[in-house]
């Protein structure tokens, strides 16, 4: 199979060693010959969005729609079950990033967004009681480099005099209680504030399994090999499979970094960026020093650039992921457009072996033990922000995708945003998904001749024209 596909083999990430039920799980023997909607991809996004779509119908008169999940591998096996087990909005690094890049409405608007979507996860996991080891922790961005702490803390000097709603609830640490405050060898400055933590593949195979129980056709291993160009004279996209075709009046591409195998026009806007995890488990035969943080970011430049991040586990084990020192910018072949999940990233396993003893200001002495460490192939968006909405000039197909490695405190509210706009005709608008995120024929042609000005030739430019 041609183009950028899942992997088989795919390396086993710690979230994937409680496999549920429907893991692998196939609703009918055949796919069905035709549906209402047809979403492509069981990871958080397909998920949330047959949640909502389903959940959403059972509240009205109107006909549920039907509804086939079509996933290549197993369930929720690509970057949600992959990453760091953080539920962690950017309250000021993320929007000191985005405020240089975009200005300040939007980068205003972006944080409040991720707050409210960490918000409406924590009241959906008390309300259903879902089983995800949901804990809200104290988390920080750390600076070690006295250089990048002066920067960031000119930066933060700055925008404390703006309106940044998200601001008044981080904590500024100076040089004096940095290190105390995160327990972070040589921090020099830190911004603490509240998130979470928690088992990303138990809160997604829990949308899943309501979904599936609401009526919707889950399949398994059944990758996509192609979406037709155009509709047929009934008005209804033809998809097709290694096991059948399927035909839909709508689909939905949850794909993320695999989005440019069935949508080309998206190659410039999105792709792939494999990326590195591990669980580390301190020694039992001695005691390890306390963490203060449940999470943390360890920065390597202002205002957002992190080498590495750690999550705390019930267990007392760490979730560690990053190393980008290692490999992100001396080995791009490693990660820019790598889909290969299968394999380990080259010089990071040297990393995080004395991660803990480099990181922690009492870890010295403290043996830990590498449990496993895996693979992910992110979505990063070319300009920062993920793409929602109508496939430009194909009426009937929707994308969400794009996260750039920061799904979790966006994905649901742009699922249940999107789902709003298929099933009642919402606008964009009206969804409260930030203007930004919106896709279109203008962004993605912006996207290209960014793309092509730094690449040889102009055709590139014109990519979407194709399509």
């Amino acid at each position: 199979m041609a183009g950028p596909y899942p992997v088989p083999n795919a390396t086993i990430p710690y979230w994937r060693t409680e496999l549920h039920e429907l893991d692998s799980h196939r609703s009918t023997p055949r796919i069905p010959e035709e549906q209402d909607i047809v979403i492509i991809g069981a990871g958080f996004a397909g998920a949330a969005l047959a949640y909502y779509l389903l959940k959403e119908s059972n509240k009205s008169s109107i006909r549920k729609p039907t509804i086939t999940i079509l996933e290549a591998r197993e369930a929720c096996s690509g970057a949600t079950a992959r990453n760091g087990g953080h539920l962690r909005p950017d309250l000021f690094v993320g929007v000191a990033d985005r405020m240089q890049a975009a200005g300040l409405e939007t980068a205003n608007e972006v944080a409040l967004f991720e707050v409210a979507n960490a918000k409406a996860i924590s009241e959906l996991v008390e309300e259903e009681g879902v089983a995800c080891d949901l804990k809200p922790v104290t988390t920080g961005d750390v600076f070690v480099d006295v250089a990048e702490a002066a920067n960031i803390m000119k930066l933060w000097d700055a925008m404390s005099k703006l309106d940044c709603p998200t601001l008044k609830d981080v904590a500024y640490h100076g040089p004096e209680d940095a290190e105390k405050v995160t327990g972070i060898r040589d921090a020099k400055a830190a911004f603490t504030y509240t998130a979470a933590t928690l088992w990303p593949y138990k809160l997604v195979m829990h949308l899943l399994a309501v979904a599936v129980k609401q009526g919707a056709n889950l399949q398994t291993h059944t990758p996509v090999d192609s979406v037709s160009g155009t509709v047929d004279s009934d008005g209804y996209w033809t998809l097709s499979t290694p096991r059948g075709t399927t035909k839909a009046k709508q689909v939905i591409f949850a794909t993320n970094a695999y989005i440019s195998a069935l949508l080309p026009e998206y190659d410039d806007a999105i792709y792939a960026a494999r990326a590195t995890v591990c669980r580390v488990i301190p020694s039992q035969q001695r005691l390890s020093p306390e963490i203060p943080l449940g999470s943390c970011g360890l920065e390597m430049k202002s205002p957002s650039s992190i080498d590495s991040y750690y999550g705390l586990r019930p267990d007392n084990s760490l979730i560690v992921g990053g190393a980008r020192s290692a490999y992100f910018y001396s080995r791009r072949a490693q990660w820019y457009r790598n889909f290969d999940d299968s394999t380990l990233i080259e010089h990071t396993r040297e990393y995080f072996d004395g991660w803990a003893s480099r990181t922690f200001a009492d870890w010295r002495e403290t043996p830990v033990e590498m449990d496993r460490m895996w693979t992910g192939i992110m979505g990063y968006s070319a300009d920062g922000v993920p793409h929602i909405g109508h496939v430009p000039s194909k009426p009937g197909l929707y994308i969400c995708a794009g996260f750039n490695g920061h799904g979790m405190p966006n994905v649901l509210l742009c699922a249940k945003g999107l789902a709003r706009m298929i099933k009642d005709g919402t606008s964009f608008s009206e969804t409260g998904v930030p203007t930004c995120y919106q896709t279109s024929a203008t962004r993605l042609r912006k996207i290209s001749e960014a793309t092509a000005a730094s690449t040889a030739g102009r055709a590139r430019a014109d990519i979407y024209l194709k399509y």
